[in-house]
């Protein structure tokens, strides 16, 4: 019986280095197509030559500090992918009050967006990575965000935080007040069911969970974060 257990379990990792093996050469190759065509120093340049791209020095401090938090808290210190905001957001689905987050981080979001990765497979999913490695190479931090918030869904229609802003609030994203930033930060998740338009209710709520990452986090102190609750939209 021990015997024929201990061959049960060698079959199970021989399938699943098998697969690892499959999906990891796949998700190479995908990689190696897309950066044939265009490589990821190509495409960022394009994205920053138009003519509504804000670079990171006009952005407020507040939506930066509101979209890591709520996106990828360890933006600034990981190198592309985070393995432990992986294992973050496969525990907050399971412990009861932590907040929800993505195992995603900017860079990988970025170059998703920047070459139209949207199908879920697992070969996506490593070619993703290669390509974020890539951005983290080419592109200083600063130049990264400035690049996802320039290319990000933010629901209703508008791609990037300037038809974000002059779209809901009729302001450049330098105008913006905390409040406004707060609640931009938290539609990316899920520009559908948080367009200011048609869900502002639920955009709210979603800004609540975006302050309540900037105090833990240590970006606002509660009494600063209900002073951006009440802020007018």
């Amino acid at each position: 019986m021990k015997r024929f257990i201990k061959f049960i379990v060698k079959c199970v990792l021989l399938f699943f280095l098998c697969a690892g093996a499959f999906f990891g050469y796949s998700g190479y190759k995908q990689y190696k197509d897309l950066t044939s065509n265009k490589n990821v120093a190509q495409i960022v340049e394009t994205i920053e030559a138009s003519p509504d791209f804000i670079p990171y020095e006009q952005l407020p401090k507040t939506l930066v500090d509101a979209t890591v938090a709520i996106e990828d808290r360890r933006f600034f210190y990981h190198h592309g992918v985070d393995y432990i905001g992986i294992v973050r957001a496969v525990a907050s689905q399971f412990v009861p009050g932590m907040l929800e987050s993505g195992g995603s981080t900017i860079s990988q979001q970025t170059v998703k967006n920047m070459y139209g990765l949207f199908d879920f497979s697992l070969q996506r999913k490593v070619a993703e990575i290669f390509l974020a490695n890539d951005l983290e190479n080419t592109c200083s931090k600063e130049e990264i965000f400035a690049l996802y918030v320039n290319i990000i869904n933010y629901g209703n229609g508008y791609t990037g935080i300037y038809e974000a802003s002059s779209g809901y609030f009729g302001l450049y994203p330098q105008q913006m007040n905390e409040g406004q930033c707060a609640i931009l930060a938290g539609i990316p998740q899920s520009p559908a069911n948080y367009d200011l338009v048609t869900h502002f209710d639920k955009a709210k709520n979603r800004q609540r969970l975006v302050l309540e990452a900037m105090v833990e986090n240590g970006y606002l102190s509660q009494t600063e974060a209900e002073q951006v609750w009440l802020m007018p939209i």
